[in-house]
C-alpha cells in the first residue's frame, strides 16, 4: 500500500509477456520492495489488466475448468483480492482491490496471436502470447482498481493470527462458497480461507442481501476513483 493506495504487483514471469514493470510504471517501486532482487527491466505477467474504466483478465488450466463448471459467464462479476502490507512488508492482509463485470468471453486458445489480444488496451494481453491450455480464454468488461485502501475492502480480520482469517457477510456461509464447504471453515462472520486459491465461486442467484453487498462493494471501488 503507497500513500494510502493498495498497488497490486503483477507476478514476475520469464515467458509470455512483452511487459516489464517499467511499462506499467512499478518500476522504482519493484525494485524498493524487493529491495533490488527484481529489476524494473524484468518482465511481468500484467493481468488482470485495467485501463479507461475496462478489464481484460485471463484463465487457463485447473482454474478455468473450476469458472465453466460453476458457469461463470457474461453477466457475472469478478471481485480481485490479493495480499498486501505496508511498504515495510508490515501488516500483511487480504484486501478487495478491483473488480470486473464480464461483458464477453474470447478463447485465444492454446496458439494464441496478437490480434486476439483485447480492444482498447494499451498493452498486449499476456494470454494472447504463447503456447497456452486448450481452453485459455480472456474476460473482458467494465472494471475499475481501488485507489483508497479503504476498511471496507479489507477481508482479513484485525489482529489475525492468520492473513487466511477472513471477516465475512453473514449471508455468505447461506449461500456457500467453492472450497469452502467443510464446516470447520466457518466460525460467526469469520471464514477460515483455503491457503492456497484462486477462484472461489459464490451463486448469488437468489440472495439479494449478497448482490447488494457486491453492488456496494463496485460503487465504493468506483467512488475511490472520483474523490
Amino acid at each position: 500500500i503507497v500513500n494510502g493506495v493498495p498497488v497490486s504487483l503483477p507476478i514476475p514471469t520469464d515467458h509470455r509477456s512483452c511487459t516489464t514493470y517499467e511499462d506499467i510504471g512499478y518500476g522504482e517501486l519493484v525494485e524498493q520492495v524487493t529491495k533490488g532482487r527484481m529489476s524494473r527491466s524484468h518482465l511481468c505477467h500484467f493481468d488482470p489488466m485495467f485501463e479507461n474504466g475496462r478489464c481484460a483478465f485471463g484463465q487457463t488450466g485447473a482454474a478455468q475448468s473450476h469458472l465453466r463448471n460453476n458457469d461463470v459467464g457474461v453477466g457475472d462479476l469478478f471481485v480481485f483480492f490479493g495480499l498486501f502490507s505496508d511498504m515495510s512488508g508490515k501488516n500483511r492482509h487480504h484486501r478487495i482491490f478491483g473488480y470486473l463485470k464480464i461483458e464477453q468471453i474470447s478463447y485465444p486458445g492454446e496458439r494464441a496471436r496478437k490480434n486476439q489480444s483485447p480492444a482498447g488496451f494499451t498493452i498486449r494481453h499476456p494470454h494472447t502470447m504463447g503456447n497456452w491450455n486448450e481452453n485459455n480464454c480472456i474476460y473482458v468488461g467494465t472494471g475499475n482498481t481501488a485507489k483508497k485502501a479503504k476498511d471496507e475492502f479489507r477481508l482479513t480480520e484485525e489482529n489475525a493470527n492468520s492473513v487466511s482469517n477472513w471477516s465475512v457477510p453473514s449471508w455468505l456461509k447461506h449461500v456457500g462458497l467453492t472450497y469452502h464447504q467443510k464446516p470447520y471453515r466457518w466460525s460467526g462472520n469469520t471464514l477460515r480461507a483455503v491457503s492456497r486459491g484462486q477462484e472461489f465461486v459464490a451463486d448469488l442467484s437468489c440472495s439479494r442481501v449478497g448482490r447488494d453487498w457486491v453492488d456496494n462493494i463496485v460503487a465504493a471501488i468506483e467512488l475511490t476513483n472520483v474523490e
